[in-house]
């Protein structure tokens, strides 16, 4: 029989520690109530499946039953999966925060039985290393300064919950103008390493929204440095072994400034929003690398998250088991030899640099691939014609995956959290209009309508099997993707769906006095702990910001419907947050999308025509692929229009709907209608210059 009460919870993460001889709560009301009744401290302790150091820690001192011990004696403990419940983990990590300056996972914080914190911390180890003390050492301590200094405890916890408070509501009310972009754009632009490509030093996270915003930033005004930011950042995420060099996909972060050993976890909201930065870097700049990025992560996401029927896995373990850190993903030279014989084992080494600076600390002949040298390099190098080069190396990546398909695999998450697929649906979409891969835009479709078909009849979106309904990450994102879903299908029922989903969160979410969106609709109780506390938060952290999305959503709302709530909604939104809109910088990126959508004109890319018209289909399809800052894309069937109002420039131009053609129409301007591929062409790159 379980120890605890973990066994039935729909999350792997707390399913993975039925087994523990640790009391286990599941969050929730009853906790609380025992808490107070036994009058004992909360030990919380957030995690997720694919955190290496919560396993590790798991391991170490929640499986010792002299912990357990002493856990049952004097504490109640709680386990919460941070994907499950991001609401708790977002409170709790402000928290710890507030104490410490440092958060992350395991996130371990002691609270009062009203759920409040006093003391906490992250991975503690089970002895005294890493210049951090043993964790039956804290757990003694804690608990004597729980039981003799109350009132001091009482003060403690009442100044984090102050200080928490202050910091989740993240607005600052403030107008916003052109001057704010180009500040924002300095400011991240001061942040860029200019050697290997990124933002900031060690540790270094990929930041895909920023690149988003740049690509836009240089639309508008192409100023010096722009696009070089873009394209090291993207060429040096795309060399480092931050990127999966033989599977594909990204792992989480770089532990290095140049992208080389990574947290080895992939998660699903990083590699959608990567994958939509590398396709529109593809899409503006035609870079054939950015474009074999884009492919190899789709082949990653069909071959390991997509999950029968639509849906999206969210995460792949960093490991396999205990003492492991990354060997699923490293390779020694004797595997590579084994795997490839002598000749293209040698020219692997090259290119991947094997046993220099890639070299794992745990096991030292271990290696994470990263590109050492290019195919040009290799060429000149060893006198042979670069073809050639690259032929052995697509033959040798090939049988290194095969390789590695016999090793034991890492632990793949399958729970399916709506924002996180609908994230990746509107990736996949963007991936089948840029790259032609019909499975990507399939696959996206049958997440959606699984997605749709799993609402309630108030368009309340459920975060996953466990975790809790209405949040606004959920709310915007799968708003997104719908609308996403209509500009691919030209289906008025993925349009009215965003609407709704949209109206929802205005019903659930909005803050009436000052504008903008709480985090989650309001407790329908007191809410445990910390989550009667109310967010609106701004930041990038580390999904893109919910009030950012739902900025832009608005925008496309308003543009694509013609309704004036929809503006007026924007509006308020960027307003409630727009005094801090400069100082942002990297994490604000979303937000400051939004006021690009906000101060610029949208265009306007409608395709008319039959809806089975073969010519038709090829314009639309062209339209979806092309980047153009700030744009919508409608494919306008006769039936559609009878329906859908125009912009006064379209309905001035448009005069027959059945008549294939394609418009653009940047603000009050419009190009001529083309009825050619080849001047539909030029038109999308005169549009994208004239933005």
């Amino acid at each position: 029989m379980s120890p605890n009460r973990l066994a039935d919870s729909a999350s792997a993460y707390l399913g993975s520690a039925a087994h523990q001889p640790v009391a286990w709560q599941p969050w929730g009301t009853e906790a609380f109530e025992l808490a107070q009744r036994e009058d004992k401290p909360i030990l919380l302790d957030i995690g997720a499946a694919w955190c290496h150091w919560c396993h590790v820690m798991d391991g170490e001192s929640y499986e010792d039953p002299e912990v357990a011990s002493f856990l049952q004696a004097h504490f109640v403990c709680v386990k919460v999966d941070r994907d499950e419940r991001p609401d708790v983990d977002a409170r709790y990590q402000r928290a710890v925060q507030a104490l410490t300056g440092q958060g992350g996972w395991p996130l371990t914080a002691f609270l009062t039985p009203k759920g409040e914190v006093f003391f906490g911390g992250t991975y503690f180890p089970p002895d005294g290393r890493f210049g951090r003390p043993g964790f039956l050492t804290v757990l003694r301590r804690v608990a004597d300064v729980y039981h003799r200094q109350h009132d001091q405890v009482a003060e403690q916890a009442a100044s984090v919950r102050a200080l928490v408070e202050a910091q989740l509501d993240e607005s600052a009310s403030g107008e916003v103008s052109l001057e704010t972009l180009r500040t924002a754009t300095d400011r991240i632009l001061a942040a860029v390493d200019r050697e290997f490509g990124g933002f900031g030093h060690r540790p270094k996270f990929p930041h895909p929204a920023t690149v988003t915003f740049l690509l836009h930033r240089w639309c508008a005004e192409p100023k010096e440095g722009i696009l070089d930011a873009i394209v090291r950042t993207l060429d040096g995420m795309a060399a480092g072994g931050i990127r999966d060099q033989v599977g594909g996909g990204f792992h989480r972060y770089s532990t290095d400034e140049r992208w080389i050993i990574p947290h080895f976890e992939k998660m699903s909201y990083d590699n959608s929003e990567l994958l939509k930065a590398y396709l529109d870097g593809f899409a503006l700049f035609g870079a054939a690398d950015h474009a074999r990025v884009a492919r190899e992560t789709v082949r990653w996401v069909r071959e390991v998250l997509s999950l029968p029927g639509g849906g999206i896995a969210a995460s792949q373990d960093a490991d396999v088991g205990p003492g492991d850190d990354g060997d699923y993903f490293t390779w020694t030279r004797a595997e590579l030899e084994e795997t490839l014989g002598p000749d293209l084992a040698e020219l692997a080494a090259a290119r991947f640099g094997l046993e220099t600076l890639g070299r794992m600390e745990h096991r030292p002949a271990r290696n994470v691939l990263y590109v050492a040298a290019s195919i040009d390099q290799l060429a000149r190098r060893l006198a042979r014609p670069a073809g050639e080069i690259e032929a052995d190396f697509d033959r040798a990546i090939e049988l290194l995956r095969e390789a590695r398909g016999r090793r034991p695999a890492p632990f793949v998450d399958q729970t399916r959290y709506a924002a996180w697929n609908a994230m990746m649906a509107s990736a996949l979409l963007r991936g089948e209009a840029v790259l032609g891969d019909r499975w990507a835009g399939e696959h996206a479709l049958a997440t959606l309508r699984r997605l749709r078909a799993e609402q309630s009849a108030g368009a309340v979106v459920f975060h996953g099997a466990g975790g809790a309904a209405g949040l606004l990450e959920d709310q915007v994102h799968v708003a997104a993707a719908a609308l996403d879903a209509f500009e691919a299908t030209g289906d008025p029922d993925w349009l009215d769906w965003s609407a709704a989903l949209m109206e929802r969160a205005h019903a659930d979410c909005w803050d009436p006095v000052g504008g903008g969106y709480f985090d989650a609709p309001a407790p329908t109780a007191r809410g445990e702990g910390l989550l009667a506390t109310r967010a609106r938060p701004i930041q990038d952290s580390p999904t893109p910001s919910p009030n950012g999305v739902a900025g832009v959503v608005l925008a496309r709302l308003a543009e694509l419907t013609r309704e004036p709530q929809w503006d007026e909604r924007r509006r308020r939104l960027i307003q409630a947050f727009g005094e801090r809109a400069a100082d942002l910088g990297l994490f604000g990126s979303t937000y400051l999308l939004a006021v690009d959508w906000l101060l610029l004109p949208a265009t306007h890319l409608v395709v008319t025509g039959p809806a089975a018209d073969p010519l038709a289909a090829e314009l639309h399809q062209l339209a979806r692929a092309a980047f153009v800052p700030r744009r919508t894309v409608l494919r306008l069937t006769p039936e559609l229009a009878a329906r859908l109002p125009l912009t006064p420039p379209l309905q001035a131009m448009l005069r027959d709907p059945s008549r294939v053609a394609g418009y653009a129409c940047t603000g009050e301007r419009c190009l001529a209608p083309a009825q050619d591929l080849e001047t539909w062409r030029d038109t999308l790159t005169r549009v994208r210059g004239e933005t």
